[in-house]
């Protein structure tokens, strides 16, 4: 009987050293993006269990925003787009960290050439994920290119939808605004790039994780071991992208190795320092970067 007992103690004690020391579960909502792939990292090695911090995987940017909204996540990644319309209804929120600078990886694509968007009167069916920073793309780049705004037929669809169009000879003229990786299954269908925040067009784009101040007061340390761990894991994907692509590849649409490296091509990390001249286009955008962990 006492060595059941001490055996049973053991196993208790084991477990209790092995459990997390926070005990609220820190749920954030994260969408499918190259940029976001630190956290995916950390998440699947299992870095974030001591930290009772679970990543909620979304298939687009608007499910990330109604998911934080919804309030079944306490914190949610996201442009400075879906930040601005989150905080009008949540003033006090409140950018914590910031991950990348999108550099190619958010783009517009087309099943025709670019001028057969310009020459007539045709309707063009332009899929996008209408409440995201998709629009501010799609506004962007037919300003650009001087393209007649009535010709715009708006179809609101989540990103993963959108990557299994083929353009093939049943689909109309069409734009798909997107970003890195569902392009990489656009262009197996055979769309192309048309511009990208690489070139021709004009926005900025950066991405970030958003809590409410109260909420990050509450958990701060969790979001600060968050932070460290993000870092380690963009550190690792420098060491050894391969491992890294290993454990990011099924929450990014089980891209190739080879697609993944072009992606990350079209980023720029700014976890650790932002440029100066990036630094003040952000704070020009309203988003505030002092509080930033």
């Amino acid at each position: 009987m006492l060595k059941s007992v001490s055996i049973l103690f053991s196993i208790l004690l084991f477990l209790s050293a092995c459990s997390s020391p926070y005990d609220k579960e820190l749920k954030i909502s994260v969408n499918a993006w190259v940029g976001y792939s630190p956290l995916f990292y950390a998440y699947d090695k299992g870095w974030l269990d001591e930290y009772n911090i679970k990543v909620l995987h979304v298939v687009s940017l608007a499910e990330s925003m109604y998911i934080y909204n919804a309030k079944n996540a306490d914190a949610f990644s996201g442009t400075q787009y879906e930040y601005s319309e989150v905080k009008k209804r949540e003033p006090n929120l409140t950018p914590i960290m910031m991950f990348d600078q999108s550099y190619g990886g958010d783009m517009v694509m087309g099943n025709r050439a670019l001028n057969e968007y310009q020459s007539n009167n045709e309707k063009i069916d332009s899929y996008l994920e209408i409440n995201s920073v998709n629009s501010l793309i799609l506004k962007d780049f037919i300003n650009f290119y001087k393209i007649d705004a009535n010709k715009i037929n708006y179809i609101n669809m989540d990103q993963e939808s959108i990557s299994a169009l083929k353009s093939d000879k049943n689909l109309k003229k069409s734009l798909i605004v997107t970003y890195a990786p569902y392009n990489v299954k656009l262009k197996h269908n055979g769309f192309r790039t048309l511009a990208s925040t690489k070139d021709s067009l004009s926005i900025t784009v950066v991405d970030g994780l958003y809590a409410t101040q109260k909420v990050l007061t509450e958990n701060k340390e969790q979001f600060k071991s968050l932070k460290i761990q993000t870092d380690r894991a963009i550190e690792a994907l420098k060491k050894d992208p391969k491992e890294f692509h290993s454990h990011v590849k099924h929450y990014l649409q089980d891209i190739s190795f080879e697609e993944f490296e072009a992606t990350l091509g079209d980023i720029k990390w700014i976890n650790q320092e932002i440029p100066k001249e990036l630094s003040k286009k952000i704070q020009e955008m309203d988003f505030p970067l002092n509080g930033l962990i």
